[in-house]
């Protein structure tokens, strides 16, 4: 299938067209190392790629899946000349509707390291997990119009697994980039938390100057996502005591009672930078029985470390409270797996970094606030400036109707290259 075309990728580099800025930026004609390695990336070569990973169903649950993407990322990466391992993940538990909690297996974590000696360590992350099941409908792709592909995972994210790949191979053509040293991490489990990978993320992050995460853009134009709300999934069981509903029901303590109770406390927390989400109660019995056991599973999502304090010490004393009043016993399983992340300094000096690199390459490059999460999320609780929507354009993620800007697999790649080069060149951000 043919690709749409575009002045500015299709002009010569360093001869970039770009669109009116918002600010006064003096573009800096690419170096002879540069437009030599931003000439790498392939166009055919990614959107093959592409097709291929989109083509194995890798759901986060479906671990044979997720083995054969694994297997096949590996050996693309091993391109990079680097240590190549696949991690084991860390247990996880799982709250059961009936609210017993039993450990849920996860696939394996893709590590790559290139150069740990070097005077300058980055970061590069991505999920090779998607959303939809080995049972999900949606499984094939198809072309929804010339250069824009329909598929599980195109955009969110074997497309950006790609033009991570390409941007690295073309960095590492250029001399200056030997004095970087760099850490690929492709997890199995983002699309649920990543709450078998958090700590090998925490541990990655350790040391690093920067790091890029290749999430989709926010907007099919290219906009970043820039600060993030932080998230945090709940399991709260509730045990009451059974009675006969009609002979004896003043005996009972009814649980699904007070689930709702608490679910509704909950959501009237919610205030502005603090959103709540009572999702589900499982639970409940016969009519004539008073139900002695109910699960409610709540989201919330601060959008600053402080309502996230306030967050979690309000959920503790509403459980107390419902405790007191119903005369139930309650277990709160879960935590904040998502530290929002908001945008600091470094984190301003690097998205202005990625800016610049787009004027150069005739990309107009801005970003938004998000209440998304992922990976970066926890990167920046490091203290590592990230920005974590490098990968490609594209829309209607998580949806059968999820799709890929074929264009922009070359676009992003070159975006990413340059960032590391400049990176490269100072030995700064």
């Amino acid at each position: 299938m043919a690709r749409t075309g575009s002045t500015a990728l299709n002009a010569p580099l360093g001869v970039a067209q770009r669109a009116a800025p918002r600010y006064r930026y003096q573009m800096q004609p690419l170096s002879k190392s540069e437009h030599a390695a931003l000439e790498r990336p392939d166009h055919d070569r990614m959107l093959a790629q592409v097709q291929i990973w989109a083509g194995i169903n890798s759901g986060t649950g479906n671990l044979k899946g997720l083995g054969t993407t694994a297997s096949l990322l590996a050996d693309a990466f091993a391109s990079l000349h680097g240590e190549v391992e696949l991690v084991e993940p860390a247990p996880v538990e799982k709250v059961l509707a009936d609210g017993s909690i039993v450990e849920v297996a996860h696939g394996r974590h893709l590590v790559t390291t290139v150069r740990p000696n070097a005077p300058v360590q980055l970061l590069l992350t991505g999920h090779m997990d998607t959303v939809f099941a080995v049972d999900h409908p949606f499984q094939e792709q198809r072309w929804l119009d010339e250069g824009v592909l329909n598929g599980p995972g195109v955009a969110d994210m074997k497309g950006g697994i790609a033009v991570m790949l390409a941007a690295l191979s073309a960095a590492e053509t250029a001399p200056e980039f030997q004095n970087v040293g760099y850490q690929v991490m492709i997890n199995s489990d983002e699309e649920t938390g990543s709450a078998s990978s958090a700590e090998l993320i925490k541990q990655l992050a350790n040391g690093k100057l920067a790091a890029l995460t290749y999430e989709p853009s926010a907007l099919p134009d290219g906009t970043l996502a820039g600060a993030r709300a932080g998230s945090g999934n709940f399991s709260i069981i509730v045990t009451g005591r059974s009675a006969h509903a009609g002979r004896n029901p003043q005996e009972g303590r009814n649980a699904l009672l007070a689930a709702a109770d608490l679910a509704l406390r909950l959501k009237a927390l919610t205030r502005d930078g603090l959103s709540v989400n009572p999702a589900k109660i499982d639970g409940g019995s016969p009519n004539n029985v008073v139900p002695d056991h109910a699960v409610l599973r709540v989201n919330l999502r601060p959008h600053s470390p402080g309502l996230q304090d306030i967050a979690y010490n309000e959920i503790k004393r509403l459980v107390s409270i419902i405790e007191q009043e119903h005369e139930v016993s309650i277990h709160l399983h879960g935590h904040f797996n998502r530290p929002p992340k908001p945008l600091t300094p470094d984190a301003e000096k690097l998205f202005g970094l990625v800016k610049r690199c787009g004027e150069d390459l005739g990309l107009s490059i801005g970003w938004k606030s998000t209440g998304g999460v992922c990976d970066g999320n926890n990167i920046a609780a490091c203290g590592v400036p990230v920005v974590d929507t490098m990968g490609v354009r594209g829309g209607s993620i998580h949806s059968s109707d999820e799709f890929l800007i074929t264009e922009s697999l070359v676009e992003r790649a070159r975006l990413s290259a340059l960032t590391l080069l400049r990176i490269a060149q100072k030995g700064a951000i």
